[in-house]
């Protein structure tokens, strides 16, 4: 077993740079961060782990379009992402292409397509591309058709214990329809 401490106490105190006072560790919702000892006078706070993204994998084959650098895979704040490896100074980071859903117009600005997305819960839901313009969404996924009681353009399908059904996409109206 190593006599090495398993957290690292700084042997320096240090002190606020508001008001020169001296840094305390303390317990938040958070976790731990250092904060001024003169509290509630002086509310500065120092976070101890910042939510910096780190680098898992160099993709030393694949250069940054914008910069020319080595991409790489990194860990960041909301999972894993590829990114330039010369972050700062260059900010590309690949995003993937939404599904768009074939054949099927957003009934609300009649100019957009519905596309596939997820929110940050990990839910697959569908929006139309041209939000913010257009904030119409979807939680089944759509099919293409006109609804036989109220004539609205756009079907979807919803997942029942009996199997998949059919039914309007309009949230005044949601009635099943036939196949």
């Amino acid at each position: 077993m190593s006599d090495q401490p398993l957290f690292a106490i700084p042997e320096q105190k240090q002190l606020c740079p508001v008001c020169q006072h001296e840094l305390m560790m303390k317990s938040g919702k958070h976790g731990p961060f250092l904060g001024c000892s003169n509290y509630p006078a002086c509310t500065y706070i120092q976070n101890l782990h910042p939510h910096e993204s780190t680098i898992v994998k160099l993709l030393e084959d694949t250069p940054c379009p914008s910069c020319g650098s080595a991409l790489a895979v990194k860990n960041g704040r909301y999972g894993m992402f590829i990114g330039c490896s010369n972050f700062p100074a260059c900010h590309f980071i690949v995003h993937e292409e939404p599904v768009v859903v074939e054949d099927v117009h957003c009934p609300q600005c009649q100019t957009g397509k519905l596309v596939e997305r997820t929110s940050k819960f990990g839910k697959t839901f569908y929006g139309c591309d041209q939000y913010p313009k257009c904030d119409f969404v979807l939680n089944f996924r759509p099919v293409a058709g006109t609804c036989q009681s109220c004539g609205f353009g756009l079907l979807a399908e919803k997942p029942a214990a009996s199997g998949v059904k059919l039914i309007c996409a309009s949230r005044k109206c949601q009635a099943v329809q036939p196949r």
